[in-house]
């Protein structure tokens, strides 16, 4: 294990800030936890966007094998990746509709009557914003409150909240071939490694939401030398306690070199072409690895509980992919969900 992994990342961007201040190097925006609070616009999709798949035999399921690979220490853990989820099309549209969510390709906000200066300067920032909206990905320091920690999380965000997009992605998911099956309840042994021991002693029973997926959809974007480092991915909780998370969803938008097939400096091959980037789970000690490449369409679903994992470093081209978090209430519990975005632990993996 890294020297500094039982460090929070707030405490290591914080240290390693100081470390570079002492060498005169100063990297003044690291180490400023700022308040953060998101808005999206309303965005004109479709009716039909996203309708369930007329032959849902399409969707190709594949649940990770952990005990007969080099993870077996994760045997009891879930993941499971789901292959032609969402078309080529389908997938392009995604990201076009979340740079309008931020006001980009003419999405720009109407001038309201009586607005004050925060308003103003909130619809200005919504409007033609540079890059499409896209934004440096912050880290989680609390609730609202983020930092930014580009040693740790290098890639750019949009944060698109629309719960009607998110559950129709969900009810895709569920059209393949055992999934309402598996996530519908969370009760008995099988899901001791997802939701903890202490929770199945108390007779605990959790159902998934109707919404099934967290409204909050994270798009991120990742160029050229871009990275997510090791981590386990916190819990997602509802203001009011009701609801909580235990999956990650991960929808790749675009294909890679990899599951192309295109080999590097082949005739095929371009600086446009997304190399590298892969989801990769990692052994505790970091001595062994598995990779799921980004696939146009693909669905990467695991629990957020041991699964040690990082977003590989991309070597050309442009990685986007959609991350949301999977809720779930207790059996007579509503839906209600809160705003902020899922907490990061750092090599925080509960053996």
């Amino acid at each position: 294990m890294p020297p500094n992994a039982s460090l929070t990342i707030l405490e290591q961007a914080r240290a390693r800030h100081a470390e570079r201040a002492q060498k005169g190097i100063q990297e003044d925006s690291i180490n400023k936890v700022r308040r953060t609070f998101y808005k999206s616009l309303p965005v004109p999709y479709p009716s039909t966007f996203l309708d369930p798949l007329s032959d849902p035999s399409s969707i190709k399921v594949n649940r990770i094998d952990f005990k007969n690979s080099v993870l077996s220490e994760y045997k009891k853990c879930f993941a499971v990746v789901l292959d032609d989820v969402l078309s080529k099309e389908e997938c392009e549209d995604l990201i076009k509709y979340a740079e309008m969510s931020v006001g980009a390709h003419g999405n720009n906000p109407v001038p309201q009557e009586g607005e004050s200066k925060s308003e103003i300067a909130e619809r200005k920032a919504l409007t033609n914003p540079e890059d499409n909206g896209w934004k440096p990905a912050l880290v989680n320091a609390g609730r609202n409150y983020e930092i930014l920690a580009v040693h740790y999380r290098n890639s750019d965000r949009i944060i698109w909240d629309q719960g009607e997009v998110a559950k129709r992605i969900w009810k895709r998911v569920m059209q393949a071939e055992g999934m309402a099956a598996y996530f519908g309840e969370l009760e008995g042994e099988e899901y001791v490694p997802v939701v903890g021991g202490s929770a199945m002693y108390r007779g605990e029973k959790r159902v998934v939401t109707e919404q099934g997926l967290n409204e909050r959809m994270r798009f991120l974007k990742y160029g050229p030398g871009q990275y997510f480092k090791e981590h386990c991915d916190g819990q997602y909780q509802s203001e009011d306690g009701l609801t909580e998370s235990f999956y990650t969803l991960h929808l790749y938008l675009n294909d890679s070199a990899q599951v192309l097939g295109i080999p590097a400096g082949s005739e095929h091959d371009s600086a446009d072409l997304l190399r590298g980037g892969a989801t990769t789970f990692h052994s505790v000690r970091r001595e062994h690895r598995m990779d799921i490449d980004p696939k146009i369409g693909r669905v990467l679903i695991f629990q957020q509980r041991r699964l040690l994992h990082s977003g590989d470093e991309v070597l050309s081209g442009t990685k986007y992919t959609m991350r949301s978090d999977l809720m779930y209430g207790f059996e007579s519990t509503d839906e209600h969900e809160g705003d902020q975005d899922g907490v990061v632990d750092f090599g925080d993996v509960d053996m």
